[in-house]
């Protein structure tokens, strides 16, 4: 089964099969209707007005509500969590088709979680990895003494070279100011490849240092800036914990160690639950006027005059809302230059998960597209069996040419290429392309592509009067992950209290 996450994907009902009939100007009248209707409406007045309820956004209500002040948040979906969605596989189960991971030194998140009553168990990591390259199957421990986790290819001792070399230059990266670090013009004035080319030579190296980055953005190395690079290095720690390129893509000590009982988007759906009636969902923000007293947001079914307003959507989505006045221009300008990536997670669902009786971890890399990387998502007691598969990058971008027949083939070859014939069928098989989400466009975050950083990154964080912004690809400690979007999100908050 394919599966677009939108709402009509997602719920399957009447509304679902009302939208799939309506003609697209018929759609488009619709939302203008609605939005004339809102705006004719009584306004909610509120200190603080937030739009997005994914965890920036939550964290951003909660900090507000929490100081005493009022606070409306406006949801375009019908539904908490943005970027973090949980799917029912049946027998009571749930698996993640948004975001899901958590490791060391992710500490907001995790004191978060805890706070709210939802535990986490550790990612399947028993046994061995799978290395796919060149047609040859190779099985490997992911923790040797000297390459840790990196597969075993000839030019692994190279690549992990260049990975030491990024987590020195990344320690002269300020987190809240990477255009200020010393040689912040050579980085950012070429890609992530080319700097990969410049410092290994063996097709292994690059490959394996490729799909590094491959595997942080949804984005191949040639769309990155090498500043942004060492920025999600730089932010891959807290305050006292330097961070590392291992902490980004490794199980064992990395970000990927943890998963949450019930699944990530329990974090938002547990936050909402004492926000309440704050929460005001299928409300897509159309407009934002400013006066020097207030803010007024529009939205699809509610329009909220408040002091401040807080922004937590990706960038892509935040350049269609109408602003008066118009946004900086600098400020207009790095919207239309942070690209979302491009991630398709596919699940494969198996009566039990057959890899582990073989002694392997469900984990691994290979070079053959579409699906280049897979991990064990099964529930905490192992029933069923799922492996997640990920196509990435310039892979995503093409696959969904393929017919749905086709692409379940070729990830399901991709299976058969890492755990034998068992992987050929599976009981159920689904994918999300988060490409295809009205209110996301891409996953997994807003990337800086060369000398972006540089002009356009002193807007990231700037208000633009009384607005703020938040949001995973802005945040200056764990960019892009999800303890980066609870931080953003308390420190917009904190802002527009003192406003």
């Amino acid at each position: 089964m394919s599966e677009s996450v939108t709402r009509r994907g997602l719920l399957g009902g009447a509304a679902g099969v009302a939208a799939a009939a309506s003609l697209p100007g018929d759609a488009e009248a619709a939302k203008k209707r609605s939005h004339r209707k809102s705006s004719k409406a009584r306004p909610r007045r509120a200190d603080v007005v937030v739009v997005g309820a994914g965890l920036a956004g939550l964290a951003a209500a909660e900090k507000v509500a929490a100081a005493g002040r009022s606070v409306v948040v406006l949801e375009a979906r019908d539904r908490v969590g943005g970027r973090t969605l949980n799917r029912d596989i049946g027998g009571g189960e749930v698996v993640e088709i948004g975001g899901q991971w958590i490791g060391p030194t992710q500490d907001v998140i995790a004191g978060w979680a805890k706070e709210l009553g939802v535990e986490t168990f550790k990612t399947y990591n028993e046994g061995n990895y799978i290395y796919h390259r060149g047609g040859r199957r190779t099985p490997y421990t992911a923790n040797t003494p000297v390459l840790g986790a990196i597969p075993p290819d000839p030019g692994a001792a190279e690549a992990g070279a260049a990975l030491a070399q990024i987590n020195e230059m990344a320690r002269e990266v300020p987190v809240d100011a990477p255009w200020t670090a010393a040689r912040a013009e050579e980085w950012d004035s070429q890609t992530a490849y080319t700097w990969i080319r410049e410092h290994t030579a063996s097709d292994g190296g690059r490959f394996l240092t490729d799909l590094g980055v491959s595997l942080v953005y949804a984005a191949e190395a040639r769309d990155v800036s090498f500043l942004q690079v060492l920025l999600n290095v730089a932010a891959a720690g807290n305050e006292t914990t330097p961070g590392t390129f291992e902490r980004l893509i490794n199980t064992a000590g990395g970000a990927q160690e943890s998963r949450f009982v019930g699944v990530a988007q329990r974090v938002s759906l547990e936050a909402a639950k004492r926000l309440g009636r704050r929460i005001v969902l299928r409300s897509p923000v159309r407009r934002i006027v400013q006066s020097a007293s207030q803010v007024r947001v529009e939205s699809d079914r509610a329009t909220v005059i408040a002091r401040r307003c807080i922004v937590t959507g990706p960038p892509a989505v935040t350049a269609r809302i109408d602003f008066q006045p118009l946004l900086p221009t600098l400020r207009a300008q790095l919207l239309q230059r942070m690209p979302q990536g491009s991630a398709i997670k596919c699940h494969a669902i198996y009566d039990r998960p057959f890899w582990r009786e073989e002694g392997l971890a469900g984990q691994a890399v290979g070079d053959r597209g579409p699906c280049r990387v897979t991990f064990d998502n099964s529930p905490p007691d192992g029933s069923p069996g799922v492996l997640l598969g990920f196509v990435e990058g310039t892979f995503a971008r093409s696959f969904s040419a393929l017919s749905e027949a086709q692409r379940r083939d070729a990830v399901l070859q991709n299976f058969v290429d890492f755990y034998g014939e068992q992987a050929r069928r599976p009981r159920a098989y689904f994918e999300t392309n988060w490409g295809e989400e009205e209110w996301t466009r891409g996953c997994f975050v807003g990337f800086c592509p060369p000398g972006v950083l540089l002009d356009y990154g002193r807007e990231m964080r700037a208000p633009f009067g009384r607005v703020h912004w938040a949001g995973a690809d802005i945040a200056t400690i764990w960019n892009a992950y999800m303890d980066g979007a609870v931080r953003s999100g308390r420190r917009a908050a904190a802002e527009a209290l003192a406003g």
